[in-house]
């Protein structure tokens, strides 16, 4: 960072803490309201308190991942790109042993080896 970016705009230095402070404590105001609102009448279970809702929170974002925004992976769509364009430069032989061996490992069987949309009498 330059020193003339840092002049103009040191305010978020102190906004972006307090920032991240109101969002947390929001997210456990309405995970706790939320929860002490449905579970105890649906399933009879205990209310419970701002911390316990912040735990609830960081359990969640650790077992599911984020939350949202952030740098995403987009690894996956670079390997379906990846995958079509192989699929593009195989012959014909190749994709129907490519469908075979596809049909014997999902389906525990050999694919028919029509290539017609029918299905076999």
């Amino acid at each position: 960072m330059d020193n003339n970016w840092v002049k103009r705009n040191k305010w978020i230095f102190f906004v972006a803490p307090l920032a991240l402070v109101l969002f947390i404590w929001i997210g456990g105001e309405v995970v706790m309201l939320l929860w002490n609102w449905l579970l105890p009448a649906i399933f009879g279970w205990k209310l419970i308190t701002f911390w316990q809702a912040l735990g609830l929170l960081a359990l969640c974002r650790i077992l599911f991942g984020r939350l949202g925004g952030g740098n995403h992976d987009h690894s996956k769509w670079n390997r379906g790109r990846c995958s079509d364009e192989k699929w593009k430069k195989m012959t014909p032989e190749e994709r129907e042993k490519f469908r075979q061996s596809l049909h014997s490992r999902y389906c525990g069987s050999e694919a028919p080896a029509s290539e017609s949309g029918e299905p076999s009498a």
